[in-house]
Formats: C-alpha cells, sequence, structure tokens
C-alpha cells in the first residue's frame, strides 16, 4: 500500500467500528464469555486481518458482527457501528436487509453454503433480487457479469451447472460472486481458503485482491494462516482464548511483534526456501505462549538406512470404473494412479505433493490394500502385499500404519482413548491386558500425552490432541512404515509444528519410515528427505528435498511453489499471477491406453518427466 493511500485510509471514517465487542453463550444454564472486550476498526479500502488458532474467538467474533448467532443461547454486548448505525441495536427485519446489502460473508466451506438442489445461478440471482428491483432477465445478465468477474471460465453456459460440477476452487468463486452481488461496503472472509489447495488459495487470494482494487470493498478477513495475513492484510488483530492481545500494522506485528502468542504464531509457520542450507529435515522452534521463551530449531541425525528399502511400489496402477445408463455400463474411468513408482528407506521421509485429485490419497490406500490395485506391485518389509491372503494381510499391517487426515473420524466416539490405542495391540495378540495397559501409557507419555488421560473420550481432547492418539495408535504394533495422509493439514499452525515435532522424534527414536502425503509445500520441505510430485495420477518429478526445492524442474513443480503464502508483509499486494485454471480430469474412454511417462536425469536421483 503506498504512503498515501495508507495516510487517506487513517483520515476516513471507518465503515466498520467494534467497540468492546462481548460474546457469551448459555451453557449449563450459565452464562459463558467466549469474547472478551474486542475492539477494532476498518477503514474505506482496507484489509483487516483477525488471526488466531481455532477456539480463540475470531469466527465468533465475526458471527457476533454479522448477528448470525442463535439469539436464544447466545448474548452480544457492546456497540458495531456500521455507517453511524448501531446493528446490535437492530431489529431482525432491519438486520436483514444489512446483510448482504452492506456486509457480505464468504463462509470456510463452499459446499456447505451452497443448496445443491438449485443452480448456481439461481442462487447468486437470488441475492439480487432480494435486494434490488430488477428484473429476473437482469439478474441473469447481472449474474453472468459476476461470474465472469471471479474468473469463472465460460461464465454464461455454467449458469444453469449445480453446485457438484464445480471444484473447491471454483464453488469458493461463487461464493465470493454471491457476497459481492449487492456491491457491499464490507466483505468478511472467515477461513476462505483452509481448505484449499495451495495453488487455488493463490487464486482466490488474487481474485480478492483484485476485486478490492476495483471496488474499493473493505475486507475483515479471518484466518489462522500467518502466510496468509502477510500477503493480504494492512493490519492485523491478534486474538487469544477470546481476547484481543495485540493490534497494529501488519508489518510491526511481524517484525516487531510484543506478544508472546504472536511470536508463538510466528515462529510456527514454515517458510518455503528456510531449508536451503539444511542437508536434514529440521524440527520447528517452539515458543512458550505465556513466556515467549523459543526452543532453537533442531535438525534430525541421518537416520535412512542404506540398506534394503522397507517399501518398494512398482508400476502401481489404479482405476475406477465410471458406469452410467439404466443398465449400469460402463462408460469410462477414473485414471487415479497410473504407473507409480518409489522406494522408501528405513528411518527415511518421502512425501508426495500435489492437488486434490492428483492420486496421492489413492496411492497410500493402495499400498495399504484399503482399496485394490489393478495392477503393479507393493513389497513391504520383503513380503508381496498384494499377493498376501486375508490372514497373512493383517500380519502385514503390523508392519505398515496409516495415520489419516481427521482424527476425530478415525477414533470411535464411544470408545475411551485407552481402549483405542490397545485395541489393534489386543487383535493382533502382542500380549495380554494387563500388558495392554503398561503399551498405552508408554504410548500416551510418547506422544506427550499423560497416561490418566487413557480414560477420556475422543470429544474431550483438541484436534492436536486427537491426533497425537492416532499416531500412539499406529505405533502401538511398532511399524517399520507409516502412511501418514494429509496428518496435519487441518490443524492449527503451532499444534501442526508440535506435531510434525513429534512425528521427527519419533523417527529418530524408532527409525520409522514415513510416506507423508501433503498439499502444504513449505511443511514438505521442513520434513522431507525426498520428495515426489504427483499430477493427474502420475509422478512428474521425484528426487532429493534440497534438489527438488533449490532446482525445481517440472513446470507443476514450479507452479506449486509459486502458490505458497509468503510470511513477509513487504510482498503484500503482489499477486502471484496463477492461470485461473481446474485440474484436469483424470476421466478417459473405456478403451485409452496411457504411455508410460519417460523420465531424465537432472541431478543424482532427481528425475523429472519429458
Amino acid at each position: 500500500m503506498s504512503a498515501t493511500l495508507a495516510k487517506t485510509i487513517q483520515a476516513a471514517d471507518p465503515v466498520l467500528s467494534v467497540r468492546n465487542l462481548t460474546t457469551s453463550f448459555l451453557v449449563d444454564g450459565e452464562w459463558k464469555t467466549v469474547v472478551r472486550d474486542v475492539s477494532f476498526s476498518v477503514a474505506p479500502g482496507e484489509t483487516v486481518a483477525i488471526v488466531g488458532e481455532s477456539g480463540s474467538g475470531k469466527s465468533v467474533t465475526s458471527l457476533s458482527v454479522m448477528r448470525l448467532l442463535q439469539p436464544d443461547s447466545s448474548r452480544v454486548q457492546g456497540k458495531v457501528m456500521l455507517g453511524g448505525r448501531d446493528l446490535l441495536s437492530l431489529p431482525e427485519s432491519e438486520m436483514r436487509k444489512v446483510r448482504g446489502n452492506d456486509i457480505a460473508m464468504i463462509f470456510q466451506e463452499p459446499m456447505t453454503s451452497l443448496n445443491p438442489l438449485f443452480t448456481i445461478g439461481d442462487q447468486i440471482s437470488e441475492a439480487l433480487l432480494c435486494h434490488s428491483q430488477m428484473s429476473a432477465a437482469d439478474a441473469r445478465a447481472e449474474t453472468i457479469r459476476l461470474l465472469e468477474k471471479v474468473r469463472i471460465p465460460s461464465a454464461a453456459s455454467r449458469f444453469d451447472e449445480y453446485p457438484h460440477r464445480f471444484s473447491g476452487g471454483m464453488r469458493q468463486r461463487v461464493m465470493i460472486a454471491m457476497a459481492l452481488a449487492s456491491k457491499p461496503r464490507l466483505l468478511i472472509a472467515d477461513e476462505p481458503t483452509t481448505a484449499l489447495d495451495v495453488t487455488i488459495q493463490g487464486q482466490i487470494l488474487d481474485l480478492i485482491k483484485t476485486l478490492q482494487e476495483e471496488e474499493g470493498t473493505s475486507v475483515l478477513f479471518i484466518t489462522h494462516d500467518m502466510g496468509v495475513v502477510a500477503e493480504v492484510a494492512d493490519r492485523t488483530v491478534v486474538m487469544y482464548r477470546g481476547e484481543q492481545v495485540e493490534t497494529g500494522a501488519t508489518a510491526d506485528i511481524f517484525h516487531r511483534g510484543k506478544h508472546p502468542y504472536t511470536r508463538a504464531l510466528l515462529s510456527a509457520v514454515p517458510v518455503l526456501g528456510s531449508m536451503k542450507e539444511e542437508a536434514q529435515p529440521l524440527r520447528f522452534p517452539i515458543v512458550d505462549t505465556t513466556t515467549g521463551v523459543s526452543s532453537a530449531p533442531v535438525a534430525s541425525r541421518d537416520t535412512v538406512s542404506k540398506e534394503r528399502p522397507v517399501l518398494e511400489v512398482k508400476n502401481l496402477t489404479k482405476r475406477f470404473d465410471i458406469r452410467s445408463g439404466l443398465f449400469g455400463r460402463l462408460s469410462g474411468r477414473v485414471h487415479a494412479v497410473e504407473n507409480v513408482s518409489f522406494d522408501l528407506a528405513a528411518g527415511e521421509t518421502l512425501s508426495l505433493v500435489g492437488e486434490s485429485g492428483c492420486g496421492k490419497s489413492t496411492t497410500g490406500r493402495a499400498i495399504m490394500r484399503l482399496i485394490e490395485p489393478d495392477s503393479g506391485s507393493v513389497v513391504a518389509d520383503g513380503k508381496d502385499v498384494l499377493a498376501l491372503d486375508r490372514k497373512d494381510m493383517r500380519e502385514m499391517r503390523k508392519s505398515v500404519q496409516m495415520i489419516f487426515q481427521d482424527p476425530f473420524a478415525s477414533l470411535n466416539p464411544r470408545m475411551t482413548v485407552g481402549a483405542a490405542i490397545a485395541e489393534p495391540y489386543l487383535e493382533h495378540g502382542m500380549g495380554s491386558r494387563k500388558q495392554a495397559r503398561e503399551v498405552v501409557a508408554d504410548m500416551l507419555h510418547r506422544v506427550g500425552l499423560t497416561p490418566d488421560m487413557s480414560s477420556r473420550y475422543p470429544h474431550e481432547f483438541s484436534g492436536g490432541q486427537r491426533q497425537r492418539i492416532c499416531i500412539a495408535r499406529a505405533l502401538v504394533l511398532q511399524p517399520k512404515v507409516i502412511v501418514a495422509d494429509e496428518s496435519v493439514s487441518a490443524l492449527d499452525v503451532s499444534i501442526k509444528a508440535q506435531v510434525i515435532n513429534l512425528m521427527l522424534d519419533l523417527q529418530e527414536s524408532l527409525n520409522l519410515a514415513f510416506l507423508f502425503i501433503s498439499h502444504d509445500m513449505a511443511v514438505v520441505e521442513r520434513v522431507s528427505h525426498r520428495v515426489a510430485v504427483m499430477y493427474l495420477g502420475e509422478i512428474v518429478e521425484i528426487g532429493p528435498r534440497s534438489s527438488v526445492f533449490n532446482n525445481p524442474q517440472h513446470e507443476y513443480t514450479r507452479k506449486l511453489m509459486a502458490a505458497v503464502p509468503v510470511p513477509d508483509p513487504n510482498r503484500r499486494g503482489t499477486k502471484h499471477a496463477l492461470a485461473v485454471e481446474e485440474l484436469k480430469s483424470p476421466i478417459r474412454p473405456v478403451e485409452y491406453k496411457i504411455a508410460p511417462l519417460e523420465y531424465r536425469e537432472v541431478g543424482a536421483g532427481h528425475l523429472v518427466a519429458v
């Protein structure tokens, strides 16, 4: 932002002024305060970020401003001034006119915000017809203009399509078009990019910046990603446990943050390119949120075995049939995984990276035979996995374990965490119930929890703690390989740092091999020994981490790296200049024959598809 524009913003009356906002919820007959005395303002054309981890109160703050909380179980106090009116004192009929007209909101998950029974065009037109006097024909024309504005390809032809026909990134663009329909003065964006792949995130951030420049809209941006904050925000409000702990210009927050929690958030942000001088994976420095004391980052020892790999994958292929018509005729196939080959040594981390739909999770599941591969070979700990019968397969799964993305969905809510961890130990007959209790206590201690927590249920733990429990359950069988499928992508930044440090510690002490499946390039650079980049079911580049990141050869690898948000406020306003396109479809005709990729070697062990 230029100095002249900054002065203009400071001098202008704020679009939104929040003073002493306090929000409470009725819990078991008592009012529990979850947001306490929060104050901030948003000037015309300005972007203000509210940042904090899950449970910090940032989303509740935005819902309080919009008055979207249940009136019978919530209480909002303070002042929320918009254009000289206190929104908290308006009757509901007046507030309905404000929502979508003066203030619009983009939510985190677009699929839950869009009605699957109505077309995209009808849902955007509805917002126009509710807040203006235009005809249906005019509303259709304006909707197509808005879809073009948010860079939806072939906007006119997609007016009558339903939400399920759009990718996640395109659905988020539809939500932005809907929010902008009535030209609101303020746009509230609540974690609008958290669930998106890094390239789609880059496109959405570019889009919001461009629309803000064109329309002069003010933006209240809610996120836990400090890299995103650095790229979009003029000013930043840091929240911790329902309270505002620091407020200021984004550059001041990043370079001269005073509160220990602010420094903790910043220290946990992986910075792409920070590993150039490091030969081994590097743990995150952990900052105490009360004292501000930081631990020094520690590099892992070189534990990679030079013996036979513990996992060998050759020409792995998996396709899914598509059937259509009354009789379920085979009409095509999804080429999810095509001729994928790699190996994994003891003590090594190989990261599979790529966008959603590239086939990386299918590869992990096919290795575990959670889905049956069509062809290829998988050798784990010297055993041919695809040739094993049911009994031998159970035995093999002691050697190869999987950690899934959502720890809550992976744990039985009716089973204590102690029972959940002990279950595979007992099922495989590895010891008595007394021994299982001792093993559970040891595993909980290893993952940074306490043995007395074994009697609690999953809902009594935070997301980070639940993921630690899933890691403990995977370790109880003493595996040699762990397939970690997006195991930290749903976690807040500081919790993510703690879990990754734990995984590196366990790798070093137990000589574990990790197949780390992720779309987060900055995290991948931090934890990997080697990296394989997947695109449309195929590995297009593979090699040592330093070689791939310092000398990316494939166009898709460079695109992934260019889209990573950089936690540097000096880059604010810089656009990623990513082409607006959806990942190409992996659906092919039944008779389609795919030619195997050929590779050239650009360095020691560094191969790229030609």
